[in-house]
């Protein structure tokens, strides 16, 4: 009988995620696959199935590698059958283990060569496929068939619903109380516009250039003196804010879409001030900025109370983990439709821990993210929730909206608490921690992983 089966060695229900997300993409490779997931059938005779088609079938067996697997009995009695395996094969590379936690050595595999998914599950599944044609493992490069009931089983366990309403908490925050007024400022002589892009850019509140001249929502009584080593601005135009943004402007001519994006920047820019002054930590991630906390806020694993006092809750904004100090932080996207709002996304920024306070920021992208994925994978819903509503408290001083100055004289209000919505109806999911007990760091942060081998 010919071995064309990939065998997955796995522990129910620790490893049914990883193995649900592996199967199917190594059947879309052309591989046959091979995973006890699928069962519906319990006792000795799935179990024999299992060791037949292990002995009898598998060309290789891919054994997902963490403690709480290896320390399975179903899983060391599979190693067991495939070291022999091995051995009547005359494949010593027979066995290929997935490492998706550090893990402590087993007898038997401890030499074995593992494929890391613990940094990445892309950058491991491209690794295992290079190693699956390197050793020459038969599949089908035409005729491929990925079994559908790796889909199934995801709907077995999908989060049931009741047909009742449900209030969301979303992660955005109303922007009101806009200023009626936008003006574009022109220099009526020559200018060094080199200049002016450079004051426009470190001005204290938020200019955008628009062909030779800016718009700003400060008075002419404030664009002279703060462009007084440029030149003279004048008013060249003022413009109602919701006929700018619905229709926009013929002069200077200016779409209805860049005028969103105008007045978004403008926005955003009123935000960075903002965070700036309160003396956040401002960080360049890949595609925006990010702002945190820091010990001037508040100090390493000191609670941050919010909520209204009848439901009182309190939610770390900077704690220690793995050896590391982790600082809380978001970026916002401001968006015009369908209604004024920021969308706010969390941010977990890492740092060396120098005595008992935070050191340098860990330069290493690769190794953020890989913290980010150990230490953060445990934190719930709840504990995000938390972390965003302490951070919105703080920056808010307990008020119920913040105001971000346009200028010296106008300013727009964004609201501090995030916008509910009403779902028509309700997820059933399990909450079985209380909120204090959410935010201790043996759960809050799960377990925490050693750092990986360099």
């Amino acid at each position: 009988m010919e071995r064309e089966i990939i065998f997955i060695s796995k522990a129910t229900p620790g490893d049914d995620e990883f193995v649900l997300w592996l199967a199917p993409r190594l059947e879309a490779a052309g591989y046959k696959v091979f995973a006890d997931i699928l069962s519906l059938e319990g006792g000795d005779r799935w179990r024999k199935e299992v060791t037949e088609t292990l002995q009898n079938k598998a060309v290789k067996m891919l054994l997902c590698c963490q403690d709480s697997t290896l320390d399975k009995h179903g899983v060391l009695e599979e190693i067991g059958i495939a070291e022999d395996i091995a051995k009547e094969l005359c494949d010593p590379r027979f066995i290929i283990p997935l490492r998706l936690k550090k893990y402590k050595k087993v007898f038997g595999i401890g030499e074995l060569q593992y494929v890391d998914f613990l940094a990445s599950w892309s950058y491991g599944l491209r690794e295992l496929l290079e190693t699956l044609e390197n050793q020459k493992v038969p599949r089908s490069e035409d005729n491929f068939n990925i079994n559908p009931n790796w889909e199934n089983y995801k709907k077995r366990l999908a989060i049931k619903i009741e047909d009742k309403p449900e209030v969301l908490t979303t992660s955005w925050l109303r922007i009101t109380d806009i200023p009626t007024c936008i003006r574009y400022y022109y220099p009526p002589g020559a200018i060094n516009h080199s200049l002016m892009e450079h004051s426009c850019v470190n001005c204290r509140f938020p200019t955008e250039i628009y062909m030779r001249g800016f718009f700003s929502f400060a008075s002419p009584e404030e664009i002279e003196m703060e462009f007084s080593s440029v030149g003279k601005f004048e008013v060249h135009s003022e413009h109602n804010i919701l006929e700018f943004l619905n229709r926009g402007i013929n002069t200077p001519h200016v779409h209805s879409r860049d005028a969103h994006n105008i007045i978004s920047s403008m926005f955003r820019k009123s935000w960075d001030n903002f965070c700036h002054t309160r003396g956040l930590y401002k960080y360049l991630y890949s595609n925006q900025t990010g702002f945190h906390i820091t010990k001037d806020q508040v100090p390493i694993g000191k609670r941050v109370s919010w909520g209204r006092k009848e439901e009182h809750r309190s939610s770390m904004l900077r704690n220690i983990a793995n050896g590391k100090v982790w600082q809380y932080g978001v970026s916002v996207t401001p968006h015009i439709r369908p209604f004024p709002h920021f969308r706010l996304k969390a941010r977990v920024l890492f740092a060396e821990l120098s005595g008992k306070e935070a050191g340098s920021i860990i330069s290493d992208v690769a190794k953020q993210h890989r913290l980010r994925r150990s230490i953060c994978k445990g934190w719930r819903n709840k504990a995000w929730h938390g972390r965003l509503m302490g951070f919105l408290e703080l920056l808010s001083n307990s008020s119920p909206s913040i105001e971000l100055p346009l200028s010296d004289s106008f300013s727009f209000i964004l609201q501090a608490k995030p916008i509910l919505l009403m779902s028509p109806i309700t997820t059933l999911l399990p909450n079985t921690m209380s909120d204090e007990a959410e935010e201790l760091d043996s759960s809050t942060l799960g377990i925490l992983y050693s750092e990986d081998d360099d």
